[in-house]
């Protein structure tokens, strides 16, 4: 007797650990590590805690450019995962898979889960959607660069720290103050092709290329090097020389000059305000980005980074229901105000942005709207609905080649800008030609 209940109690044990009966089980790839690693698991389990069906198994993959090329390997072994995090300059490579791709429209059409595409924001989907304004993937963490400032430092240097500078005119005049009493460096940038040059062009209705910055053909040319975004170079440029701008590398390397104190203002990722404010003990203030006053129209709006999710085909077909529930569990206003305020990404449907408001975490937070506004300051152009690049990747790397070679006076701005769009476009057309 008592063999047989050790037996039941370990067979109950076995159970307790296992999916529940039937349960069907989604593979979720991700490139999210650390706590935003833990914010994702907390989405997937409380998805999970709503229904016994289906279990979505998140599973850390790597970076972003790991993921993606991790899960197109897998798809070509026939072994791909349901659901794949990919980053927005990846999305020209993920539409070019044919056959791979299960548009989200399709998905959540076909599957009969709650979908109204005018729910998210204009400029969020439009990046993640074809000329039709169909959603290809779900938009997922989506960010967008802002200018912090050290308010501390601002107080010290006589400045209001409640009144951030709106051109960059007033940054330059900020910045001579703010080294006048004592602060080393104005301003810094982190991701600069992205922050400083693909931001900036949308924001001032420039183009980044032709075809819709490449939404609307991938016969697209870059357009990188026309007289606002030479301008904006040669200032840099100018400023380098004083430190008004002092150049901290490409990726987020120049982060240490801002959380030490080295430089008042930088460009950041609304999605750094949660390492910015864990690892900094200055008071810290949040803005929308300078613009040049004299550029009709500007400010624009800004344009959205981060990543959305793809749904690859090759699986059973009663597993989409699950991939497709998901979907429409994040997109549910409560899930998405959560992870907004959790993470600082902006929250992709109009009603989670209503809601955080509604619940008082703009007022108790003040400057974590900042983004959303930012992105949402006018409707979005066809020079600042984002942009559809192959080789984007490389293309990127290029650019901020040739921004250090005007940084270090090796060609003049105009140039520099000039070799980036030659040698961009030759990443353009090799794209074109593989995937034509």
């Amino acid at each position: 007797m008592k063999a047989l209940l050790r037996h039941t109690v370990i067979a109950a044990g076995i159970l307790a650990m296992s999916p529940a009966f039937g349960q069907t089980e989604v593979q979720f790839w991700h490139a999210m590590a650390g706590e935003m690693g833990q914010r994702v698991e907390k989405l997937a389990n409380d998805f999970n805690a709503t229904q016994k069906d289906f279990k979505i198994v998140a599973v850390y993959k790597g970076t972003y450019p790991e993921v993606m090329t991790g899960a197109i390997a897998a798809f070509r072994a026939k072994q791909p995962p349901h659901i794949v995090q990919v980053f927005e300059v990846g999305t020209a490579t993920m539409m070019a898979a044919k056959g791979a791709i299960y548009p989200v429209h399709e998905l959540m059409k076909e599957q009969g889960a709650p979908f109204d595409a005018s729910a998210y924001l204009p400029a969020v989907s439009g990046y993640y959607s074809d000329t039709k304004g169909n959603m290809l993937s779900f938009p997922f963490n989506s960010s967008t660069p802002i200018l912090y400032y050290n308010k501390d430092l601002f107080k010290k240097a006589g400045l209001d720290p409640e009144a951030p500078p709106k051109t960059f005119a007033d940054v330059e005049a900020y910045a001579k103050k703010l080294q006048a009493a004592g602060v080393p460096c104005g301003f810094t940038t982190e991701w600069p092709s992205y922050m400083q040059f693909e931001n900036l062009s949308a924001y001032h209705n420039q183009p980044i290329s032709t075809k819709e910055n490449g939404l609307a053909g991938l016969d697209a040319e870059l357009k990188l090097n026309g007289p606002v975004q030479v301008k904006h170079l040669q200032n840099l440029v100018d400023w380098q020389k004083t430190k008004v701008f002092d150049y901290g590398g490409r990726g987020d390397s120049s982060k240490p000059k801002f959380f030490s104190g080295e430089c008042a203002m930088t460009v950041s990722s609304a999605a750094a305000r949660l390492g910015i404010v864990t690892n900094m003990k200055a008071d810290v203030g949040m803005a929308l980005l300078p613009y040049y006053a004299d550029v009709k129209g500007a400010p624009q709006n800004s344009i959205i980074g981060g990543a959305s999710l793809w749904v690859l085909r090759g699986q059973k077909p009663a597993d989409y229901k699950g991939v497709a529930q998901f979907f429409a569990y994040l997109s549910k206003p409560e899930v998405q105000a959560w992870w907004h305020q959790e993470t600082g990404y902006l929250p992709i449907t109009t009603a989670a942005y209503d809601l955080s408001r509604k619940q008082g975490f703009y007022d108790k937070n003040p400057g974590t709207d900042v983004a959303v506004k930012e992105i949402n300051l006018n409707p979005p152009t066809d020079n600042s609905k984002g942009l559809r690049l192959g080789n984007f990747v490389q293309i990127r790397a290029v650019i901020e080649e040739e921004i250090e070679n005007a940084l270090q006076g090796k060609k003049t701005p105009q140039q520099a800008l000039d070799a980036a769009v030659t040698r961009g476009n030759e990443l353009l057309r090799q794209f074109q030609k593989s995937n034509s």
